[in-house]
């Protein structure tokens, strides 16, 4: 006991000389102070009303109570080139932290293969995570006549939307086009899916490829579209359609998938700038995987029909983009003429 007590007096000794002349506060005070009272930005990069503006402001509202300092968020839209515009908008903004991005990851595919005239390369931003992984699907509206992958081959044009060429709904058509010979005729421009949807109802589009979350759910309760196959592993509940890599009918085929279905992993990515302090990095992905297991986040998010499956960390986030940079020229080189 009396060793003990000789022990402690050096530590004690130096813990209060330590607070006489003022040690650093540790870093969750230091993020704590920065944040309270604080507003963060939300940027979405595509109009209201879609599964990207839906799953930012269920992030918007639950995500500051896991910050330090617990700050508050307003959320702004700003689309344009399926989020590319609201990336490129951080170079214009602080970078402290109080700024974070939501976009599409068809932008970074881009950015890989060097299509579509992405000039960002993505390690140049920190992910702070991804919320959710997709579950991607392709679908027909009723009236086409197209009610399978079959009938989608035979179909002498298909018309698809897209938001822009960087657009997930984009590369999918372009994926079933180049790769399998579906006579897919995509129209770009429409600023979010909200505005594609309508031009599926009016017949100026035959259907779309997109997240399963974000079809209107009165589409499949009274069967307005049929699936015709589906670009992820996960199937929704429900969904019997073939995945697009058991459709592949070689090796090669298969390995070009792979490497542009990887972004599906990834599906609902949020970044902040590079400047971004470290300690406040940490704070910030630490909070939103704190949000993608919260009871509240996730009962809001089935109230508002939104599943959360396959939430991944920030730091899984940025390698799995990091290695999608590492992959070869040769395998890029076709995973970029499949998408173009």
């Amino acid at each position: 006991e009396s060793l003990m007590k000789k022990s402690l007096i050096p530590a004690l000794s130096a813990l209060a000389l330590g607070l006489a002349i003022g040690v650093p506060a540790p870093a969750h005070a230091d993020v704590a102070d920065f944040y309270k009272g604080k507003t963060a930005r939300m940027v979405i990069g595509f109009s209201p009303g879609g599964g990207f503006d839906a799953y930012g402001r269920l992030l918007a509202r639950h995500m500051g109570k896991h910050i330090p300092g617990k700050p508050s968020f307003v959320v702004n839209n700003l689309p344009g080139a399926s989020g590319l515009k609201a990336v490129q908008s951080m170079m214009a903004q602080p970078k402290d932290g109080t700024v974070i991005v939501h976009f599409n990851p068809g932008n970074v595919l881009k950015s890989v293969t060097g299509t579509g005239n992405v000039k960002i390369k993505f390690t140049d931003v920190n992910f702070l995570g991804s919320i959710s992984s997709d579950m991607r699907v392709c679908y027909a509206w009723h009236t086409t006549g197209i009610k399978t992958w079959e009938d989608l081959l035979a179909r002498k044009v298909v018309n698809l939307g897209a938001t822009s060429k960087t657009s997930g709904s984009y590369l999918d058509g372009a994926l079933i086009r180049n790769l399998f010979g579906v006579k897919v005729k995509q129209i770009i421009g429409y600023p979010g899916s909200a505005e594609q949807r309508i031009a599926i109802e009016r017949g100026e589009l035959d259907g779309d490829c997109g997240s399963y979350e974000s079809i209107p759910e009165n589409w499949v309760k009274d069967g307005k579209i049929n699936i015709t196959h589906r670009n992820s592993k996960l199937s929704p509940e429900g969904v019997n359609a073939p995945y697009i890599l058991d459709l592949a009918k070689d090796e090669d085929t298969k390995s070009v998938l792979r490497v542009i279905l990887s972004i599906n992993d990834i599906f609902r990515p949020f970044v902040v700038a590079k400047e971004v302090p470290a300690d406040r990095l940490m704070a910030l992905r630490a909070a939103l995987w704190a949000t993608a297991k919260d009871p509240a986040f996730l009962a809001d998010a089935e109230k508002s029909k939104r599943t959360i499956t396959g939430p991944v960390s920030g730091e899984d986030a940025q390698a799995i983009v990091a290695g999608m940079y590492k992959t070869t020229p040769e395998l890029l080189k076709k995973a970029a003429a499949a998408v173009k």
